[in-house]
């Protein structure tokens, strides 16, 4: 009798608790340790650290946050406004942005679906697209 339940166990497979969770916590234990091992043998360079106040010029963001850095520079022709409106407005622009993404399906509710028949939306569509392409652009030759 015992030795059938045995044989249904094998047949089934090891259990998943004592077996699985061992042999994993065993694999986590000695990735922690080569990694501990790693940091301790080489540590990471003291470098100065980073100033949130004062940003490099040479420093420019990755491909895809170019427009958004871009407009953020393009704020800054209103200062005649203020020293917060760059700010402000920068920010604020993006959030509307993202805000009209958002709220979009709810603007338009215009039951058909061929392009065509959808100018007014097609047509912001595209102008967003070559206004974000062209933010880019500026951002990436500026």
């Amino acid at each position: 009798m015992i030795d059938e339940a045995k044989e249904d166990r094998r047949a089934e497979g090891d259990p998943f608790f004592p077996h699985h969770m061992l042999e994993q916590g065993m694999v986590i234990f000695i990735v922690l340790g080569v990694l501990v091992l790693l940091v301790m043998m080489w540590p990471a360079p003291m470098e100065p650290p980073a100033d949130p106040f004062n940003t490099p010029e040479h420093i420019k963001p990755e491909w895809y946050f170019l427009s958004a850095y871009q407009g953020l520079k393009v704020a800054e022709y209103f200062a005649f406004l203020g020293d917060w409106a760059p700010k402000v407005l920068g920010i604020l622009g993006q959030g509307v942005g993202i805000l009209l993404l958002i709220l979009l399906p709810f603007l338009d509710r215009n039951p058909e679906r061929h392009p065509r028949k959808r100018r007014f939306v097609i047509g912001v569509g595209i102008l967003v697209i070559i206004m974000l392409a062209a933010l880019t652009i500026w951002g990436k030759l500026s």
